[in-house]
């Protein structure tokens, strides 16, 4: 149980919704920054204003799966308030007192560092990523279905990258009959996609790689799919880019080549809210038990 813990949960999607409901029956107290337009009455939960919360009291805060942006600014749908994490409400908890988010960029690893708070990425867990990985392959089978007009069954599909993502979507799409090629560096990697039974590529062989492709999944979050590499394909294939923003996709000069290129993370939110939302709860749940007991162990 975490009965007495404080906890400040600011913006997010319908995720945070198993987030809140989970930790309310674990009688944590909750202040909830970025929900005034949620109807959805929580038992233990308040309703605050950013500038309202005494953050001297709040053991944990809990950010939405894309943390903050490079502003500070936080995502929110339930609210038309503007929210900004700032190092200056950092320095206002307690020393103990830990930020949790999905993914992190370089505000706020800079923020959680000036103010000497421990900041949790959760999807840097094994766990997170591989059971979160089932909802983006959905996502992105739905959206190789809505964009195509042609069954998956037989295309020609590439996907870059074989971290937990791309093994999952590449397993996938081989399953539904698709002739599946994946690109990589790591020499394990390689033989992992052997194994696979899926043919491998080097990444530095991907121009010639993707001059036959229905279509490209891309998991890596670094330029990539370049323009150079978009010139050489087909003009009916679709790209499906499933890395954290920006992407690894030269967007600008797919929409001049006329490819259709989109950009998809955080597919699990938008398909399987509910799902998702429960995978990251029982996690963070665990790792706000583990932590309260440690805290009240050593007094």
């Amino acid at each position: 149980m975490l009965t007495d813990m404080q906890i400040a949960i600011l913006g997010g999607d319908a995720r945070q919704l198993e987030i809140i409901r989970k930790l309310t029956e674990l009688d944590a107290k909750l202040y909830l920054v970025g929900f005034e337009q949620l109807a959805q009455p929580f038992s233990g939960a308040v309703k605050e204003k950013l500038k309202d919360v005494n953050f001297s009291q709040i053991d944990a805060i809990i950010l939405p799966v894309p943390g903050t942006n490079l502003e500070g600014e936080v995502d929110t749908i339930f609210s038309s308030e503007k929210i900004v994490l700032t190092e200056q409400i950092l320095n206002k908890t307690p020393s103990y007192c830990k930020i949790y988010s999905g993914i992190s960029n370089p505000y706020l690893n800079q923020i959680a560092k000036n103010s000497n708070r421990k900041l949790i990425q959760l999807f840097e867990r094994d766990d997170v990523a591989i059971y979160n990985s089932i909802p983006t392959v959905e996502g992105t089978i739905m959206m190789a279905i809505q964009n195509t007009d042609i069954t998956i069954h037989q295309s020609s599909i590439a996907v870059l990258g074989l971290g937990r993502v791309g093994m999952s979507v590449a397993r996938t799409f081989s399953l539904l009959g698709a002739k599946v090629k994946v690109g990589a560096r790591n020499t394990a990697h390689l033989a992992r996609i052997t194994e696979m039974g899926l043919k491998p590529f080097q990444l530095d062989a991907l121009k010639n790689e993707v001059s036959d492709l229905d279509i490209c999944i891309n998991t890596i979050p670094h330029p990539i799919l370049t323009a150079g590499i978009i010139a050489n394909m087909p003009a009916n294939t679709l790209i499906i880019d499933l890395a954290s923003k920006p992407g690894g996709t030269d967007f600008r000069y797919a929409e001049k080549r006329g490819i259709k290129a989109l950009l998809a993370p955080g597919l699990p939110g938008i398909v399987a809210p509910k799902t998702a939302g429960q995978i990251l709860a029982n996690v963070l749940s665990q790792l706000l038990q583990d932590d309260f007991e440690n805290r009240k162990e050593n007094g």
